[in-house]
């Protein structure tokens, strides 16, 4: 079996959890934290408990702070190690629904976006005023809208998919709508070079080629750390010679308590950093260096702006140890 789906959780088996340990051709792995109950389990289901991640990575492990969402990094590695070829990421709260993706095309023909700096990926899914987390405040109201022209032979490096009713949005829809989202179903939509957009950690495939493109830096606020993993990610993928795609609502999120006040504080680098990050990686990112390589090159130009700290640079280091 070479692909699995990954999930970090402190709840007991949630119906999510539930739900895509029943699915067909996936290995399903659980990372659990200090204060998951020590003796969760489920069928079909390989539980990593803190002195399991030890195991996994001993001394990159121990680099990871505990009580932290950044312990998912764990369960890619234990992922890539079984000889994983295509690793998805969801969250305990996502419930797979009946068209949940198998697996998508990772080489295919898509309609594609170009010509912009920062897409609103929304826009195209529904006619609501409704934006994703870590898209850049001057785009809710402003974001281009590049119309889709045909591509051919496409290479998809990261498919993220959405999800109906709580979607991935930030704490100020959250605080002033909250309406709950149903995106309509519309062809997959494929970004070329220079088109962004954030990309989040909950319904999301890699394939293997890029999987170095998954740690989810430590350093940084619980809401902003799979944004600045996307953004950063984005123009080393254009380096490679791959491309983000997005597609529809195939989870249904029963989203987990937040406090939502909390969040926004979480967020604030999202609100503020969004475009720096980006224009930093443009600048530190070439074309003749591999993925690692690159993703060395961009993270220590975000320390040297203090957008990460420098400790990050060991913790990444000791990660592409594992999956270069």
């Amino acid at each position: 079996m070479d692909k699995f789906i990954v999930i970090t959780s402190i709840f007991r088996p949630t119906e999510a959890i539930e739900k895509f340990a029943k699915l067909k051709d996936w290995k399903v792995i659980v990372v659990g934290d200090k204060k998951t109950a020590g003796d969760w389990s489920y069928p079909g289901v390989t539980y990593l408990s803190p002195e399991g991640q030890q195991e996994v990575a001993n001394k990159f492990s121990g680099l990871l702070p505990w009580n932290s969402y950044t312990r998912k990094n764990i369960g890619y590695l234990h992922a890539i190690s079984q000889g994983a070829r295509v690793i998805y990421e969801s969250d305990d709260d996502n419930i797979p629904l009946d068209n949940w993706v198998n697996e998508p095309e990772f080489s295919t023909d898509a309609e594609l976006l170009s010509d912009a700096s920062f897409v609103n990926i929304y826009s195209y899914f529904t006619d609501k005023k409704i934006w994703p987390r870590g898209i850049p405040l001057r785009c809710v109201l402003d974001a281009e809208t590049p119309k889709a022209a045909q591509g051919k032979n496409l290479k998809v490096g990261v498919w993220q998919f959405l999800a109906d009713e709580d979607p991935d949005v930030d704490a100020i829809y959250r605080l002033t709508n909250n309406t709950p989202i149903y995106f309509n179903w519309r062809a997959p939509l494929v970004l070329a070079q220079d088109a962004c957009c954030p990309f989040n950690s909950q319904n999301t495939y890699f394939r293997k080629e890029v999987f170095p493109l998954l740690y989810l830096p430590s350093t940084v606020t619980f809401r902003f750390t799979d944004i600045l993993r996307g953004l950063v990610a984005q123009p080393i993928l254009w380096a490679a010679g791959y491309h983000l795609g997005f597609a529809g609502a195939t989870v249904l999120q029963k989203r987990n308590p937040h406090d939502y006040l909390k969040d926004f504080e979480s967020e604030i680098p999202c609100y503020l950093q969004a475009e720096k990050v980006v224009q930093i990686a443009k600048e530190a990112v070439s074309p003749e260096r591999s993925i690692s390589e690159n993703m060395l090159a961009v993270y220590r130009a975000l320390s040297d702006k203090g957008i990460v700290s420098e400790n990050e640079l060991e913790i990444l280091s000791c990660w592409l140890g594992f999956v270069a």
